[in-house]
């Protein structure tokens, strides 16, 4: 495979690149610490501590008032203590930075948290520090969300706009006579396997096996696994492909399943307006999103199947407690359906 059509390799470099230009503005201990965990740590989770620390190490700037962030030595760990870090959790509630005003809720200010747990344990463990003060900071209480999904009406109707296009602008129209086919073949393959947008737009068309009806995808941190389809997602893509024969301009060596209107890879962003659009006319009230796409697969997959194993593995959760959180309400809807089956006496 080129390295052209290799889109996790090319999001690799971009990420590797963004890290470092972040590198150069956090304080130069910092760059031990990223080197440290190279090994054991996604180039995407290192981006994520990256731009927590930024903002870290600004709080601790105008709390010590260092010359500049760089200047920031080692030893500030060791001066701070856990309610300093209390302090900057509470900070995180509203707070400005490089001129914007932000808000960090419960999750976000968690994963501050756990940056800025990762560097203080790398720094003790190597001895350079005397205390790991920020293991001692408890971790703010997450509050559960609803599950906001498709029922299984508004499935059938939101494949139904994206062949019909009933209740497009015109503007919409105009530009869906050239993308109806690849935009249901996407639905359906969302849908139909609960995949994640990235793993989605990184397919490449020799990822799938119709034969089997399986196809490969790669999840996060790299790994690859095989997962599997039914016909009518087989048939769609089918369709899709066969269509994609017939475009202009298409270069030979282009492997991406899904394509542009650029006849280039489709974009993380291009999905996310495409799921938007057709949603939209579908249930306005409801932000749907890829990743609400793949919640609904996921509550079909339990409702169907009860086992919360199974789910786990085919959404590819590292823990089971992430998807027994999610599909907890479903749960209690399968337990209440089922004591309706109860008799206690014959009738």
């Amino acid at each position: 495979m080129s390295n052209d059509n290799n889109y996790f390799l090319q999001r690799k470099v971009k990420v590797l690149s963004k890290i470092d230009e972040i590198l150069k503005k956090l304080p130069h201990f910092v760059t031990e610490y990223f080197v440290g965990i190279e090994n054991n740590s996604s180039p995407l989770t290192r981006l994520n501590y990256a731009v927590d620390l930024q903002i870290f190490f600004d709080y601790v700037l105008n709390k010590y008032d260092y010359e500049s962030v760089t200047s920031i030595p080692l030893s500030v760990l060791d001066k701070m203590t856990a309610s300093d870090i209390e302090h900057f959790l509470s900070y995180l509630s509203s707070f400005e930075y490089n001129g914007k005003h932000h808000v960090c809720n419960e999750k976000a200010k968690a994963r501050k948290l756990a940056s800025i747990r990762s560097l203080y344990k790398y720094f003790f463990n190597k001895d350079k520090i005397i205390a790991n003060v920020a293991s001692k900071v408890a971790t703010p209480k997450i509050h559960d969300k609803e599950i906001i999904r498709l029922e299984n009406s508004e499935v059938s109707e939101l494949l139904n706009t994206a062949e019909t296009g009933k209740g497009l602008t015109k503007h919409q129209l105009a530009y869906s006579k050239n993308t109806q086919i690849r935009d249901i073949a996407l639905l359906t393959l969302f849908l139909g396997t609960g995949i994640r947008i990235s793993e989605l737009v990184g397919l490449n068309i020799d990822d799938f096996f119709f034969d089997t009806n399986s196809f490969v995808i790669t999840r996060k941190g790299g790994n690859r696994t095989i997962l599997y389809f039914t016909d009518e997602v087989k048939n769609e893509l089918l369709k899709w492909l066969e269509y994609r024969k017939t475009l202009e301009k298409v270069d030979k060596n282009e492997k991406a399943m899904f394509l542009s209107l650029r006849n280039k890879r489709i974009s993380v962003r291009a999905v996310e307006e495409l799921v938007k659009k057709y949603a939209k006319v579908v249930t306005p009230l409801k932000r749907i999103t890829p990743h609400k796409l793949r919640s609904t697969f996921g509550t079909n997959l339990y409702r169907q199947t009860g086992d919360i194993y199974i789910v786990a593995d085919y959404l590819g959760h590292k823990d089971i407690n992430t998807t027994k959180r999610h599909y907890a309400a479903i749960s209690d809807d399968m337990r209440k359906s089922a004591i309706q089956t109860l008799k206690l006496k014959d009738e």
